[in-house]
């Protein structure tokens, strides 16, 4: 296995474990953006990363799910602004404003390219009608929207979404194959155990 896989594989068990403790990112910043920006329009924020854009802020692209059971992904851009605060006794302070900049629905993305699945690439392209290009803070990241994408598309539109270059075995990764270096070390561990339990059991020659 190649060092980019093997650091691949390290960046995808981190975020398998981070997500199973119920974070990816931050939590506060996933609840924030679901209360703040999506619920008043109906929505339910299903996922989210960080992505890197030109422009300055942080910027996430989230997954969401409408009142109409459409599946929707949206660029937010998160800006620290200034907020005055209407109790005198607090001082004004920066909170989180938070801008929709884009929106396209999961069923017009046609094809979602992972551009190479045998790399530490971290970017991506969403074919719509036009192709956007996009950058994830991670491959862990990455495999993280893909899998969401993939699951989202065959429960609410019942299709499976096209995915180009990417790692299946990271995409559907079964319970044996995700915990396989766990298993081969468990297994020494038992052969190792059950040798010495054969070696006390044998007869020791007297001299």
């Amino acid at each position: 296995m190649s060092s980019h896989k093997c650091s691949l594989k390290g960046q995808l068990k981190a975020s398998l474990k981070t997500k199973s403790s119920g974070h990816f990112l931050s939590l506060d910043s996933g609840e924030e953006m679901d209360r703040v920006l999506f619920r008043p329009e109906g929505q339910k924020l299903e996922e989210f990363i960080e992505i890197e854009e030109q422009q300055q802020g942080r910027h996430f692209l989230c997954v969401s799910i409408s009142k109409d059971k459409e599946a929707l992904i949206s660029v937010v851009l998160c800006r620290r602004v200034k907020h005055s605060r209407t109790n005198k006794l607090q001082k004004s302070g920066l909170e989180d404003s938070y801008e929709r900049t884009e929106t396209w629905a999961l069923e017009d993305l046609l094809i979602l390219d992972g551009r190479d699945p045998d790399t530490d690439d971290p970017c991506f392209l969403m074919h719509f009608n036009s192709v956007r290009p996009v950058r994830a803070v991670s491959c862990a990241a990455k495999y993280t929207l893909a899998r969401c994408l993939l699951s989202l598309s065959r429960k609410y539109h019942h299709t499976a979404l096209k995915l180009k270059n990417y790692d299946w075995t990271y995409i559907q990764p079964t319970a044996m194959y995700s915990d396989r270096g766990d298993c081969i070390v468990l297994a020494q561990i038992c052969f190792y155990a059950f040798n010495l339990v054969c070696l006390s059991l044998c007869p020791v020659p007297l001299a």
